[in-house]
Order: C-alpha cells, then sequence, then structure tokens
C-alpha cells in the first residue's frame, strides 16, 4: 500500500512540470499565430489604403478647381499633402499612423504609356499612383525584433 501511495506523489509531480512545459508551448503557439493574424491585418490595411488613396485623388482630378485646403475638402484637386492626410486618416485601431509611409504621384502619362494629353498630369485620362508603405512591429519577446516593411501601390486613371 506504501509503495502505491509513493509511486502515486512521484507521478504527480511529474504531472505538473508536464503541464507547465506544455502549456508554455501553448500559449506561445497561441501568441504566435496571433501575432501572425495582426501582421496579416496590416497587410491588408496597406492594400486598402492604397486603393482609397488612389481612389481620392482620381476624383479630384485638375477640373475640380482650386487646391484643397483639407483632406475632406470637397470640390477641389487633390496635393500630395491632402493625399497623405487622408490615409493617415484611415488608420483604424491597431495601426500606428506615424508608421505609414504614403508617395502620391502623378506620372503624366496615360495608361497605354502615353504622355499626350497630360501636359497637366492631374488631368482626366492620366494617371495618378500612390505608394503606402507600413512598419510593422512585432510586440511578442519571442518573434523577430526588427521591423517588417508592407508596402502596397494602386494605380488609376483620373476622371475628371
Amino acid at each position: 500500500m506504501q509503495r502505491l501511495q509513493s509511486i502515486v506523489r512521484e507521478d504527480a509531480g511529474a504531472a505538473k512540470i508536464e503541464f507547465a512545459l506544455s502549456a508554455m508551448v501553448l500559449l506561445m503557439v497561441l501568441f504566435g499565430v496571433m501575432e501572425v493574424a495582426r501582421a496579416g491585418y496590416c497587410f491588408h490595411f496597406v492594400s486598402y489604403a492604397a486603393q482609397q488613396g488612389t481612389r481620392y485623388a482620381t476624383v479630384r482630378g485638375a477640373s475640380w478647381g482650386t487646391s484643397c485646403s483639407s483632406a475632406t475638402s470637397v470640390g477641389c484637386t487633390a496635393s500630395q499633402a491632402n493625399v497623405q492626410s487622408f490615409i493617415q486618416g484611415l488608420a483604424v485601431p491597431g495601426i500606428t499612423a506615424g508608421n505609414i509611409t504614403v508617395t502620391p504621384s502623378w506620372p503624366g502619362k496615360t495608361l497605354s504609356g502615353s504622355t499626350t494629353g497630360c501636359s497637366n498630369a492631374k488631368s482626366a485620362g492620366c494617371l495618378v499612383q500612390v505608394k503606402v508603405s507600413y512598419s510593422f512591429n512585432f510586440i511578442m519577446a519571442y518573434m523577430p525584433q526588427s521591423a517588417i516593411k508592407f508596402t502596397g501601390t494602386s494605380e488609376a486613371v483620373i476622371q475628371r
């Protein structure tokens, strides 16, 4: 009987150690999956932001009139600063607006690559291109500590 009790006591200590080790591995995997999901969320945001910035610039071409005083102004031509502030205003929880870099450009060419008709780069029929970059940092200690740079580019024809 005593022999049986001593075996049970020895197993109880081993079970606690096994539980602690397996729980640690399980939690590391769980938090790792959450970090990768957060990285995917940021990658999706970058693509979305580039598309929305391009849309913002395409509907505010040269025929819209004066320069916009802010990103929320209506009836005005979008500038580089307006597109940048519009995209940074799209930042949702989990996205740090300070880590967003926006580079809008009006290359002065049409979809076919011709420069004819694009003396004013913001004219209807000309292209606008928006490149958005985001520096992503993992939170967990056991993940890579260097920033990962996500980049999204969108290009569209100015409508007006």
